[in-house]
């Protein structure tokens, strides 16, 4: 979304986003956590340079702390069902595959979008240049799961008034921010529609 707003002639035909917040004041317990008057995030990324993987894991793990206690329960449930094992085990795997997140990305992040939502307030600037999401023209399509707890609706509804595409699609799909792309309620709510999407646009 940021690289077709800094490069609208770009080779970009038709844009699909998922989950993509813009107001960051409805990132509610993220921005709890990264209160300027108690996070110090300059300290952090000087400290330690990129940010470690366990520090990222344990953020997502404190939004929904019974998550894991859940799963593991679910898992003992289905231990003699082979298929639910072997799609826990890979599902947990994908998720807790963290890689360090950059330190001057991290508190770029932090500062310009959690502190100051410059990206709503049409205020953020990548190298030199502007970010403005009128700029975006191109078919444009957003995801958004109904009972996502890393992305809430109230910080990404606003994307499509924001974009300047002519042709522009919001959907609003049960699920949550991991479901919504991935597992079988993923193959029966989002492929196919985004299938149906792509399909009179990408011909």
């Amino acid at each position: 979304m940021l690289y077709q707003a800094l490069h609208p002639g770009g080779p970009v035909k038709n844009l699909a986003c998922f989950t993509t917040p813009v107001n960051f004041e409805g990132m509610t317990l993220f921005s709890q956590w990264t209160d300027k008057r108690y996070f110090d995030v300059d300290r952090i990324v000087d400290s330690l340079g990129n940010v470690p993987p366990e520090l990222m894991y344990a953020s997502f793990e404190m939004l929904k702390p019974a998550a894991r206690l859940a799963g593991q329960v679910r898992l003992w449930d289905n231990m003699w069902n082979d298929d639910f094992v072997k799609g826990y085990r890979m599902f947990d795997r994908w998720a807790a595959d963290q890689i360090p997140f950059p330190g001057e990305c991290f508190r770029q992040t932090v500062k310009e979008l959690m502190w100051e939502n410059r990206l709503y307030k049409n205020e953020l600037v990548l190298g030199g240049r502007p970010v403005k999401l009128e700029r975006i023209t191109v078919p444009f399509l957003h995801v958004m799961a109904e009972h996502d707890h890393i992305v809430p609706y109230a910080s990404a509804k606003d994307l499509v008034a924001m974009v300047g595409s002519a042709d522009k699609t919001e959907l609003l799909l049960k699920g949550g921010h991991v479901s919504l792309v991935a597992g079988p309620n993923a193959s029966r709510r989002l492929w196919p529609q985004l299938d149906t999407w792509l399909s009179v646009r990408s011909v």
